[in-house]
C-alpha cells in the first residue's frame, strides 16, 4: 500500500531546514548551507521537495499589533449544517482561522473584529441563522505567543542566532505606497518569490524591488511565517485548551506556557476561561501528560479540551485541504 504524506515522517535534516525558514523565510540556500555546514545542492533539493508538495509554505504578513479587536469564536451548529456554516466563515476575509472539532459539532474561528467589538457577524448575523445553535465570543486581551513565534527546536542556539533576522535598523518612515502594497500582496501568497519574479509581476525595475523588499523586512513592515503540516512532523494531535486560572497567576502561566515546545498559540482572553492554548502533540497519551504534568504546576480550576478534527483555514494553508496546520 502506498504511503500517505502523513506516513512520510520528516527526518532531522528536514526539520532543521524548516526551522531555518522559521528564522528567516527569505534566507538564501547559500546562507543556510553555510550556517548548517551542508552542501548547497542538498539544501536546494530538500527545500524544493518540502515547498513543492505543500508540506511547507512560507508567506509574509505585517507583524501583529497587539491584541486589539480580535475575537475567538466557538460556534455550535445543527447536524447537517456544519459544511455550509464552515464554508461561509472560510469565505470571509476578516476570519483567518477556522477549525472544525473532532466531534463535528463545533467550529472554532478567529475573527478580526470591528474596533467597537459590536461585530455584525456575532451580534446580528449569527443570531438570525437557524443553523447556529450557540455562539461564544471571547475577546483576546493579550498575546503571549502566536504561530509566528513557534519553532521546531531543531537548531542550536548559535545557528538560530546567525539565521534570525536582526531587529529593525531604521524607522519605518513613510506610509506604504502602491508598489509596497503590491509586493506585500504577492508575498502573502509566496514569501520566497524572487525579486526578478516580483519585478515582472509588478512592472517595476528589479533594483527597485530589491531595495523595497530590503526596507519592508528590515523595518518589520512584513515578517515571514512558515506553515508546516504537523502530521509529517509526527504531531497527530491538534487541540485547543480553554483554561481557567486565578488572575494573579495568569500572566506568569501564559508566559511560561508560551515557551513550551508543544504550544503554538497562547492568549489571555475574556470569559470564564481566561487562558487559551493551541497545542500540537504526538498522540493522545502526550496530550494527557501535558494536561496532568506540564499544567500541574499551575493552580488550574478548569480545563475544556477541544480536539481539532480539521484545520480548514489557517494562514499559509489552502482552505479545505485536510489537517495541515498553521
Amino acid at each position: 500500500m502506498a504511503n500517505t504524506l502523513a506516513d512520510m515522517r520528516l527526518d532531522d535534516l528536514d526539520r532543521r531546514l524548516i526551522e531555518v525558514l522559521q528564522c528567516d523565510g527569505r534566507v538564501s540556500a547559500e546562507r543556510a548551507a553555510t550556517v548548517l555546514g551542508l552542501d548547497i545542492r542538498v539544501v536546494h533539493r530538500r527545500w524544493a521537495s518540502l515547498l513543492g508538495d505543500g508540506t511547507v509554505r512560507v508567506v509574509a504578513a505585517p507583524p501583529r499589533q497587539g491584541a486589539g479587536g480580535v475575537l475567538l469564536l466557538r460556534i455550535q451548529v445543527l447536524p447537517g449544517k456544519l459544511d455550509a456554516v464552515t464554508a461561509a466563515l472560510v469565505s470571509r476575509a476578516d476570519i483567518p482561522f477556522v477549525d472544525v472539532s473532532a466531534s463535528g459539532n463545533e467550529i472554532g474561528a478567529v475573527l478580526l473584529a470591528e474596533p467597537d467589538h459590536r461585530n455584525r457577524l456575532v451580534f446580528r448575523q449569527f443570531p438570525a441563522t437557524a443553523a447556529v445553535t450557540s455562539v461564544v465570543a471571547e475577546t483576546v486581551l493579550h498575546v503571549y505567543a502566536d504561530a509566528t513565534d513557534w519553532r521546531l527546536d531543531a537548531l542550536t542556539v548559535d545557528e538560530r542566532v546567525q539565521l534570525t533576522q536582526p531587529p529593525p535598523g531604521d524607522p519605518a518612515g513613510a506610509q506604504l505606497d502602491d508598489l509596497d502594497r503590491s509586493l506585500a500582496a504577492e508575498l502573502a501568497v509566496d514569501a520566497r518569490m524572487s525579486a526578478a519574479t516580483l519585478a515582472a509581476r509588478t512592472g517595476s525595475p528589479e533594483s527597485t524591488v530589491r531595495r523595497r523588499l530590503a526596507a519592508l523586512f528590515r523595518q518589520r513592515r512584513l515578517i515571514t511565517h512558515v506553515s508546516v503540516d504537523p502530521e509529517r512532523l509526527g504531531l497527530t494531535v491538534d487541540a485547543n485548551l480553554w483554561i481557567q486560572l486565578p488572575p494573579a497567576q495568569l500572566d506568569a502561566a501564559g508566559r511560561t506556557l508560551a515557551r513550551h515546545r508543544a504550544v503554538h498559540g497562547a492568549l489571555a482572553v475574556t470569559g470564564q476561561h481566561n487562558l487559551h492554548l493551541a497545542v500540537w502533540l504526538r498522540d493522545l497519551e502526550h496530550l494527557y501528560r501535558f494536561i496532568t504534568e506540564d499544567l500541574a504546576e499551575f493552580d488550574i480550576s478548569a480545563i475544556d479540551t477541544v480536539l481539532v478534527g480539521q484545520a480548514v483555514k489557517r494562514p499559509g494553508k489552502r482552505p479545505g485541504g485536510g489537517r495541515p496546520g498553521r
